[in-house]
């Protein structure tokens, strides 16, 4: 036999009826009730104290009525029901939690409640047990209390969430790649913007924001995220570690980041089914060229269909609330376009260089294999040490080299600069010989081939004094003896004491000792006689 749910405006309309003295034939033509119904209705009111024709019917007396009359009135329990009853407390005891002390945030499964009672003697059914738990000791319904947040103010708070759409043309390859949508709502007037990628690393959520703030035309005090892996590297409901870049843009554009909690989807209602519906009223059934055909119609729907739409919770456009009300609340964007950075840890090594993004950048020598922090964005590259700032370079190129040679040792420089003309010029600070002779030992096309013996002549002036190694330098140029070897030959010989024949106080008019011969240069020349 099967019943029906018996509502109490239905019990009161047949009640109020035969109060006015309606005969019962003409409440069951009006209302469909059997007259049979109609008598136990008015049965069961007359047994509950009410007076036909002198007591008006209430709502109370009805629902009292509807409920002895419900498919579980006042009907016995069955047998299995009965059988499960005297145990009722002991299954409720069973599935209810223990207590924060113990550390178990749950009772006792039904199944294993189904095993202890057949231990107990007591056998029935499975599925007997659960109906038997659902009705009498509330199993399966969640003891969670929720209340609805207060309306946030205009301007205050947006959410941001990622979202697979689907796959497009990707013409780079020549197949097709993965697309993502990036929705961020503003909560008060439920406006968004739709940012479409093919990746969620953070250049990609910087971007889609900057897009979302330039849409908007300001920014919002507070952003929500579902703790994004590129925004959020440990996920806390208390304490949650940001991503650098992600904490260094929040403080650019001056917004406070509030990680959703993990596994909350009501954390983030607002945005929390966004992404179905920009897939199903945007993406799915069209054809798409490519990601910038997608982000072009994205904009206009935001702006045509989900911005003009009655939204389901507010009854209002949100484009018209956005407009009249929450726009100008948002934060102004007074800065340029925030550069997203990229931050690595680096070793100095022995060169003096650091390699980032597969270039190379030079470091002073106090930080030579120590660990540095490096932060590069589009234009520049700067290199922390223990906090403090220790260079910055103009970003190069993969493959390119940025060297400040005044980071190497003093005594390094001019042979990391290559700077032939500095040498000379130290030479000649150190004593004019040495300087004429460093220019001549410098000269020619491939200077760096005696890059090294230019090295070991400044040396030379430490080890022996400037005035010796000037008066050497003047007797091998003397000679034309452009070797340093030969220099340290003569300041060890002692020979750079030895006056030279020249002219009076010149040193530019060095005459050299004239070669002598036994023989006439021409009894050098020998002529082969021909052959006959």
């Amino acid at each position: 036999m099967s019943y029906r749910e018996v509502a109490m405006w239905e019990v009161l309309n047949v009640l109020r009826r035969i109060g006015r003295g309606e005969d019962k034939s003409a409440v069951a033509r009006t209302t469909g009730y059997s007259r049979a119904t109609i008598r136990r209705y008015v049965s069961t009111a007359v047994e509950l104290g009410w007076r036909p024709g002198t007591d008006e019917a209430t709502e109370a007396l009805a629902a009292a009525v509807a409920v002895r009359h419900s498919p579980a009135g006042d009907r016995a329990p069955g047998e299995v029901e009965g059988l499960l009853l005297p145990y009722r407390g002991q299954i409720e005891a069973w599935l209810k939690p223990e207590g924060p002390e113990s550390g178990q945030k749950r009772g006792l499964r039904l199944t294993k409640v189904h095993t202890l009672l057949g231990r107990q003697g007591v056998e029935v059914p499975y599925s007997s047990l659960h109906r038997f738990a659902v009705k009498h000791c509330g199993f399966g319904k969640s003891q969670r209390l929720t209340v609805r947040m207060a309306e946030s103010a205009p301007g205050e708070v947006a959410e941001v969430d990622f979202g697979r759409l689907g796959l497009i043309p990707y013409p780079e390859s020549g197949g097709r790649r993965t697309l993502w949508a990036m929705p961020v709502v503003l909560v008060y007037s439920r406006h968004e913007f739709v940012y479409v990628t093919h990746s969620q690393k953070i250049p990609d959520l910087i971007a889609g924001l900057e897009e979302a703030w330039t849409f908007f035309g300001g920014v919002v005090r507070r952003l929500v995220v579902d703790n994004l892996k590129a925004a959020v590297i440990k996920a806390d409901r208390y304490d949650p570690v940001f991503e650098r870049t992600f904490e260094e843009y929040a403080a650019y554009r001056g917004f406070t980041i509030d990680p959703a909690p993990v596994r909350m989807p009501t954390g983030k209602p607002v945005v929390e089914r966004q992404v179905s519906y920009v897939r199903d009223s945007l993406f799915r059934g069209e054809t798409w060229r490519d990601r910038d055909h997608v982000q072009e119609q994205a904009i206009r729907w935001c702006l045509q269909n989900a911005g003009m739409r009655v939204h389901g919770t507010t009854r209002k456009r949100p484009l018209v609330v956005f407009e009249n009300e929450e726009r100008d609340k948002l934060l102004p964007l007074t800065r340029e376009r925030f550069d997203p950075p990229t931050w690595a840890e680096c070793t100095v090594h022995p060169d003096h260089h650091i390699q980032f993004e597969k270039a190379l950048y030079s470091v002073p020598t106090r930080y030579l294999r120590q660990k540095v922090s490096v932060r590069g964005d589009s234009k520049l590259v700067r290199i922390y040490a223990r906090g403090e700032l220790a260079k910055t370079h103009e970003k190069q190129p993969p493959g390119s080299r940025s060297t400040d040679h005044n980071d190497y040792p003093k005594e390094l420089t001019p042979y990391t600069m290559r700077d032939p003309q500095r040498m000379i010029r130290q030479a000649t600070d150190l004593g004019p010989q040495i300087g004429r002779f460093m220019e001549a030992l410098l000269s020619g096309e491939l200077p760096w081939t005696k890059i090294r013996q230019a090295q070991m002549l400044l040396r030379l002036a430490d080890r022996f004094g400037t005035h010796r190694v000037d008066a050497a330098c003047r007797r091998a140029l003397a000679f034309e003896l452009l070797n340093v070897r030969r220099v340290e030959s003569i300041v060890r010989q002692d020979l750079d004491q030895l006056d030279l024949l020249s002219g009076p106080e010149d040193d530019s008019r060095i005459i050299p000792i004239q070669s002598r011969f036994l023989r006439a240069p021409d009894s050098f020349t020998h002529h082969q006689p021909k052959g006959d």
